[in-house]
């Protein structure tokens, strides 16, 4: 039996993602790197970031988005 998943319409993930307290308050949201590319597509993804003027990062499969605009520096 073939399983099936609705996915909310990329733009109101996206538009979650950034209505989230986190974001909203400039601090950090994650997300798994498999739901970007199934849901709105790695491209538009980080297309919206950099509109944004924000940061991400992967690691493994998260990513997360720095929800400002200041400097990433990797302490170690």
């Amino acid at each position: 039996m073939t399983e099936t998943r609705r996915f909310l319409p990329p733009a109101i993930w996206m538009q979650r993602l950034f209505d989230a307290n986190a974001a909203r308050q400039g601090g950090v949201v994650r997300r798994r790197l498999r739901d970007v590319e199934l849901v709105v597509g790695r491209a538009a993804f980080e297309a919206e970031i950099r509109r944004r003027g924000y940061h991400a990062i992967q690691n493994g499969d998260q990513i997360v988005v720095f929800c400002n605009n200041e400097p990433i520096r990797v302490l170690c």
